[in-house]
């Protein structure tokens, strides 16, 4: 309890904190059930997976290091060997979905509305932070959603968090797993040795040059790591600090339009596993990149129209 307690660490961290605790809480439910359901093929497997990463997720701040790390290398050992399936599927029918869109109808995009609006009025207006706002904005989705319909109980939120986690399985990990590698990225120096290979490219206060290799490199670093947070801080750190913001450009616009030209990359790589290849298989799709095929060109536009944006007004 000394972290709660603790008047030097600021709200909005605990807050989060209070999150990430119940986020494992559900992933050790969703180990739990799975476990116990006679239709999983794989259920020890998967009650490993969901259980380690819950216990990391829960108790990762107060456990030594190497546990955690231990429980990290336990937790890839069933995906690896393709031990984590999912069990009993407990969508509702087809008829009480459409029983319920006829009675909400368009009010259902409501709650899903009060996630972001919560995360932009946190961001802008308190200290806490968007990532405390989208938790936040869940637990108000979740009021919203109990007021439409007295079908839902909380016991519907979590069997439906349980379904969507064994739906989308290991992949789930990806984002987190690539924000970490990022940081690792920015530690191990890897900024540095791109900024040494780059030197010899961009001709030396030429910030045009530098926009163009800049956003262009988000772009192929996301494609490899399939996340933009991943990636900026490496390059910025690489190209974008020693070649365009040296130069006196404008930070906040150079960050925020670089970041989208990492997006554009998110658009074209199977490692953005949850925008790209997750629902490939939910709907079942024939062609396994479709998804991808189908944005392609449309990266390429926004990332041209990105590069004259920030050479315009840079």
């Amino acid at each position: 309890m000394s972290f709660f307690t603790d008047s030097g660490i600021a709200l909005g961290d605990k807050l989060l904190e209070i999150i990430y605790m119940i986020m494992g809480l559900i992933s050790i439910y969703t180990g739990i059930r799975n476990a116990r359901d006679k239709e999983n093929p794989t259920p020890i497997g998967t009650a490993v997976f969901w259980c380690s990463l819950g216990l990391v997720l829960t108790f990762g701040r107060w456990i030594p290091s190497i546990i955690n790390g231990v429980l990290v290398v336990i937790m890839t050992l069933p995906a690896i060997f393709k031990k984590v399936s999912k069990g009993k599927d407990s969508a509702p029918s087809a008829e009480f979905t459409r029983k319920m869109a006829d009675k909400i109808g368009m009010k259902i995009f409501i709650p899903a509305l009060s996630m972001g609006i919560c995360a932009i009025l946190f961001a802008l207006f308190t200290t806490l932070g968007a990532l405390v706002g989208v938790g936040v904005g869940v637990g108000v989705s979740i009021i919203i959603l109990m007021i439409l319909s007295k079908e839902n109980k909380p016991h519907v939120f979590l069997d439906d968090a349980e379904r969507m986690l064994s739906t989308v399985g290991p992949l789930s990990m990806l984002p987190m797993l690539l924000a970490s590698l990022g940081a690792i990225f920015t530690a191990a120096g890897v900024g540095d040795v791109i900024s040494s290979m780059v030197a010899t490219v961009i001709p030396k206060g030429n910030v045009n040059v530098g926009i163009i290799v800049f956003a262009v490199g988000m772009m192929l670093f996301t494609m490899i790591m399939g996340n933009a947070f991943a990636a900026i801080t490496v390059m910025t750190v690489g190209i974008g600090g020693p070649f365009v913001l040296a130069y006196g450009a404008d930070p906040v616009l150079i960050g925020m339009v670089a970041l989208t030209c990492g997006y554009c990359g998110t658009l074209c790589t199977p490692m953005a596993a949850n925008f790209n290849i997750v629902p490939v298989a939910m709907l079942e799709m024939k062609d396994r990149f479709g998804v991808i095929k189908n944005q392609v060109l449309l990266a390429f536009v926004f990332l041209i129209f990105q590069i004259f944006y920030m050479i315009l007004f840079k």
